[in-house]
C-alpha cells in the first residue's frame, strides 16, 4: 500500500536538484542511526553520502543530541545584532583555535553559499573601505561549485548548473582547474598551464581582482576533482605578490574530509577568508562561519555606518546551532575521528587497488574519507545517464549512493564500520561487471 505521504509530498513540495516530472517518488525516511537511514516502509539504507556530505559522525549521536537538548531548554535563538550568546562566544574562540594562525574573526550565517557570498561582500567593501574601489572582479576556477546565490553562481559559472542566470553575474573569469588522480603522470604540466593562465590574468587584471576562490585539494560537486597541495602554494604565492585576497571554500573540505581538520592545513595555506559549513554543527542544523584576517575585520572599524559590514541574517549564529557544533568538535576528541578517518583512507587505497584495474574505471582518487572514480561511459557529465542506472542499482541494494553523472563517490560518516564499507566496495563492484 502506497504512503499518503508521498502523495502529498509530491503535491506540494518542489525538492532540489530535481526534475520533478519525470523523478521516481522519493523514499520517506523516518529515523536515522549511525551510517544508517531507515524509511518508513522498514528498508534501511547505508549513508555512504553523509546525506549530501553534512553529517560527520553519525545519525542520532547521543553527544551532539544531547547538546541540542540541553541548549534549546535554555535559549532556543536571539536576534545577534546586540546580542551576544556563550555557545556563539565559545565556538568562535574553538574555530580560531583550530585554524591557522592569523584567521581571527568569525561571522556567522546559515549555509555554505551565505557563507561564500559573506566572503565575496566583505572582501569586495575591504577594498572599497581601503579607497581602492578600482577592485571589481573575482578569480575562480571551471568545474567550481560554490552554492545558489547570486554571487556564488558566478563564482560557479563553469560548473554548467547556471545558464539561466548569466546575465545576473558578477565579473569573474575562469582558470583551469588541474585535476589529479592516482598514477597521474602529467599533473605537473597541467598545474604550469593553469598557472599561466592565472598568472595572465594576474597581470592583466591584477588591480581589477578582489580575491581568487577555490575549493581547495577537492571540487565537490564538479566529481570530486584533486588538485595537490602545491598548485594550491603557488596559487596563494602569486595571489600575495599581486596583493589579491585569497578565499577558500572549505564548506565540504572542512571538518576532517580531507584527512586534516581543514584542507588548507593539509596544503600548508592560510587564505584569507575560510567559509565553513555543512559539517560544522555534525549534520545536524543549519549553520556557516566566515572566517578572516584581523586586518580584514579593522578596515570596517570606524565612525560612520557606511564603513561598517551591514549585512546579516534572521538565524545568525543559532544557539542551538552553535551548541551542536562545539559537541561535534568535542567528538573530534572524544573518539580520534582523525585516526579513524586515516583508517577510511587505507580501506580505500587497499580496494581501489582491483577497482582500478577494471576496463570501464578510469582517474581513481583518494583523500581522507573522500574516494571516487570516473566510470568510463559513452556520456561523461552531471548529465551521464550511467549515474542514475547505477544510483537505482545501489537504491535497491540499500545502499545510498549518488553518483555526480558517471563519477561514482564515497564521502560517508566517519563512524561507519569497515564490514559496511567493504559491502558497498562489493555492490560497486557487481555493478561495474554488470555494466560490462
Amino acid at each position: 500500500m502506497s504512503d499518503p505521504r508521498i502523495a502529498l509530498d509530491r503535491r506540494h513540495i518542489w525538492h532540489p536538484f530535481t526534475q520533478e516530472q519525470t523523478a521516481p517518488d522519493p523514499v520517506m525516511v523516518v529515523s536515522g542511526e549511525g551510517a544508517r537511514l531507515r524509511a518508513a516502509d522498514g528498508t534501511e539504507y547505508l549513508d555512504l553520502i553523509a546525506s549530501w556530505w553534512v553529517n560527520l559522525h553519525g545519525h542520532g549521536h547521543r553527544k551532539i543530541v544531547d547538546a541540542i537538548t540541553a541548549q534549546a531548554e535554555k535559549l532556543e535563538h536571539v536576534m545577534f545584532a546586540g546580542f551576544t550568546h556563550e555557545p556563539a562566544v565559545d565556538l568562535a574562540e574553538r574555530l580560531t583555535g583550530l585554524l591557522p594562525d592569523g584567521l581571527t574573526r568569525v561571522f556567522y550565517s546559515d549555509n555554505g553559499a551565505t557563507a561564500i557570498e559573506i566572503a565575496l561582500k566583505l572582501a569586495y567593501q575591504y577594498w572599497r573601505n581601503k579607497g581602492e574601489t578600482g577592485r571589481t572582479r573575482f578569480i575562480a576556477f571551471e568545474g567550481g561549485y560554490h552554492g545558489d546565490t547570486v554571487g556564488a553562481m558566478s563564482l560557479g559559472k563553469g560548473s554548467g548548473f547556471y545558464g539561466p542566470f548569466e546575465e545576473l553575474m558578477i565579473p569573474v573569469d575562469l582558470v583551469p582547474f588541474p585535476a589529479t588522480w592516482e598514477g597521474d603522470l602529467e599533473v605537473e604540466a597541467r598545474e604550469e598551464a593553469a598557472l599561466g593562465v592565472l598568472d595572465r590574468q594576474l597581470d592583466a587584471k591584477g588591480a581589477e581582482t578582489v580575491a581568487v576562490v577555490i575549493e581547495p585539494l577537492v571540487q565537490g560537486a564538479a566529481g570530486m576533482r584533486v588538485c595537490r597541495p602545491e598548485f594550491l602554494q603557488a596559487l596563494a604565492a602569486r595571489a600575495r605578490d599581486h596583493d589579491v585576497l585569497l578565499i577558500f571554500d572549505e564548506v565540504m573540505t572542512g571538518f576532517g574530509r580531507t584527512g586534516a581538520m581543514f584542507a588548507c592545513q593539509k596544503a600548508g595555506v592560510t587564505p584569507d577568508f575560510i567559509c565553513l559549513a555543512k559539517g560544522i554543527t555534525g549534520g545536524y542544523l543549519p549553520l556557516a562561519a566566515t572566517v578572516c584576517r584581523e586586518a580584514i575585520y579593522e578596515a570596517f572599524l570606524g565612525e560612520t555606518w557606511e564603513r561598517a559590514f551591514i549585512h546579516g541574517h534572521s538565524y545568525t549564529a543559532n544557539p542551538l546551532g552553535c551548541a551542536a557544533a562545539l559537541a561535534s568538535l568535542a567528538v573530534f576528541e572524544d573518539e580520534n575521528t582523525l585516526a579513524r578517518i586515516a583508517e577510511i583512507e587505507a580501506l580505500y587505497r587497499a580496494r581501489f587497488q582491483g577497482l582500478a584495474a577494471k576496463p570501464n574505471v578510469a582517474r581513481p582518487r583518494v583523500l581522507g574519507s573522500i574516494a571516487a572514480f570516473e566510470v568510463v561511459a559513452q556520456e561523461t557529465g552531471y548529465g551521464a545517464a550511467v549515474g542514475p542506472e547505477l544510483k537505482a542499482y545501489f537504491m535497491e541494494r540499500g545502499l545510498l549512493i549518488r553518483p555526480l553523472g558517471n563519477v561514482v563517490y564515497l564521502i560517508p560518516p566517519y563512524c561507519i564500520a569497515d564490514d559496511d564499507l567493504h559491502r558497498a566496495f562489493d555492490a560497486i563492484d557487481a555493478a561495474l561487471d554488470g555494466l560490462g
